[in-house]
């Protein structure tokens, strides 16, 4: 399911009107946005709402643009300090910022779990019941993991022991959305990628096109469907590896490492009314 190009808040909205809102069936307590460039104050080229601390933009400007999406969130952002792992998180009230994480998840009310990306993939999960959300940081690294344990299996496990325990009444539903990212056509990796996948998954083949040279293009929503899929997580929603959704191709509407090198960080969010 595809978001269109201008699919942000509506008018009255503290939310930019470029942000994207995930389309998807969260309970109406699960509250999510996705950030882009638009909405902030940090110069090029970190135009304009850089929100990573880390990547070489004016401190000031980017603790502003903090300021600004916690203002339309209207509850607090909890920025973690990623590493491209599997360890997780689960937020309390005090919870500092900057602790080193690839995941959160909560049961708190108030708290966005929120991954800062600019290629890596945002991913965002919850369960139909409303009792946990939670938000991952999914590069390649983090999504092969280790031994086909990786941050979506690791983040999954914290949601498990939260199923219903009446014996007739079914397994809590979990759902989940993908962000923007680099996309199929513009992530090329090299054998060694292709193998963390297909080592532990030979399913996982299907998202690599070979390159001349050794070389592959991966598709790496597609390779967060399958590890969701596998582990149980049939209904997943938004990046679908079309164009609109790709970080490298779109460089007016989302920051791309890969694409500019020196390049500031948008963010996905949610959390709990």
């Amino acid at each position: 399911m595809n978001i269109p190009l201008n699919s942000g808040a509506s008018a009255g909205s503290p939310w930019n009107a470029d942000w994207l809102v995930p389309q998807w069936p969260a309970p109406a307590r699960v509250r999510s946005v996705c950030t882009t460039r638009a909405g902030g104050v940090s110069a090029p080229p970190y135009d304009s709402l850089n929100l990573g601390l880390h990547v070489g933009d004016d401190a000031h400007a980017v603790q502003s643009n903090r300021a600004k999406l916690q203002t339309a969130l209207g509850v607090r952002a909890v920025f973690m300090d990623q590493v491209h792992g599997t360890d997780l998180l689960e937020l309390q009230a005090a919870t500092p910022d900057a602790l080193s994480a690839d995941g959160a998840c909560t049961r708190a009310p108030g708290l966005a779990c929120t991954v800062m990306v600019a290629d890596c993939l945002p991913i965002l999960l919850c369960d139909l019941h409303a009792t946990q959300v939670a938000a991952v940081h999914a590069g390649w690294r983090g999504l092969a993991g280790t031994q086909g344990v990786g941050v979506v299996e690791q983040i999954l496990k914290r949601f498990r022991p939260l199923a219903p325990v009446e014996p007739a009444q079914e397994a809590i539903k979990i759902i989940a959305w993908l962000g923007p990212c680099i996309g199929p056509q513009a992530f090329e990796v090299g054998d060694d990628v292709r193998s963390a996948f297909v080592a532990t998954a030979p399913q996982a083949a299907q998202c690599f096109t070979p390159l001349p040279g050794g070389k592959w293009l991966a598709d790496l929503p597609a390779l967060a469907r399958q590890r969701l899929l596998a582990a149980g997580v049939s209904a997943v929603y938004g990046n679908d590896g079309s164009a609109d959704w790709c970080t490298v191709g779109n460089p007016l509407r989302f920051f791309s490492h890969r694409r500019d090198r020196v390049s500031g960080r948008q963010a996905a969010a949610i959390w709990l009314d």
